[in-house]
């Protein structure tokens, strides 16, 4: 399976994802939207990745890349390809599936627990995984429901953290994929988001989490990636 990558800013890559592509050997290349690079064509790619990032579903007017960028979200749906979105990328695709993106009532910043809808906990897609998970969450905005989709997954500050679409397309409003290192690095860029609110954690209390946590989150996005459809 030909995997293809798109990232927003230098500093929210796949991580765990590209370790698990490796893994099963699923070449995986990249577009660098920031840096300007060309998207790729649609037969180039089984499955498109699409990664998280600090701007808005709408801000094409600073990101002109935006509107190019949809529109292949959109062919890749309607030509059958599966497609993982994480964080922005699970927005972006939400929005090319006809739902609404817009700010959640809280910014939610930290390794906060999620839980499994009842819909997901009954469905053959997350067998056996956890009923409630600690993963690490950053955002301010969130996306409806697409129509159709299976509602994966809710926390206490967001109630849209996941969908699944056809067995092939999955959003994910959280991180799976984040490492130490990814986890300092984003934690770097992004430090002027750490201001005190009620779902915002600090840098410190981020980094100190123990090394099971993200093995934990790696195990779920493994059967995640593993179980859709290509």
């Amino acid at each position: 399976m030909k995997i293809h990558c798109l990232m927003h800013v230098p500093f929210e890559g796949p991580a765990q994802m590209a370790d698990w592509a490796e893994s099963r050997g699923h070449p995986i290349a990249f577009s660098h939207l920031f840096a300007g690079d060309a998207l790729p064509a649609l037969d180039a790619f089984d499955r498109l990745v699409v990664m998280g990032g600090p701007m808005g579903v709408g801000n094409e007017d600073r990101y002109p890349w935006l509107s190019a960028e949809k529109t292949l979200i959109r062919s890749a749906i309607e030509a059958g390809r599966s497609l993982v979105g994480v964080c922005l990328g699970a927005q972006l695709i939400a929005e090319a599936l006809g739902a609404r993106v817009s700010r959640n009532p809280q910014q939610e910043i930290g390794w906060f627990p999620i839980r499994l809808t009842e819909a997901a906990r009954t469905h053959p897609f997350c067998q056996d995984l956890p009923a409630e998970l600690q993963v690490l969450h950053w955002h301010g905005d969130t996306f409806a429901l697409p129509p159709g989709a299976l509602h994966l997954a809710a926390s206490e500050a967001c109630t849209q953290q996941g969908f699944l679409v056809d067995e092939r397309i999955l959003g994910l409003q959280f991180h799976l994929e984040m490492t130490p290192t990814s986890l300092r690095t984003l934690c770097s860029y992004c430090a002027d988001e750490l201001v005190a609110a009620p779902y915002v954690q600090s840098a410190e209390q981020m980094l100190a989490v123990s090394p099971v946590r993200y093995e934990e989150t790696a195990r779920v996005l493994e059967v995640l990636l593993d179980r859709l459809a290509e």
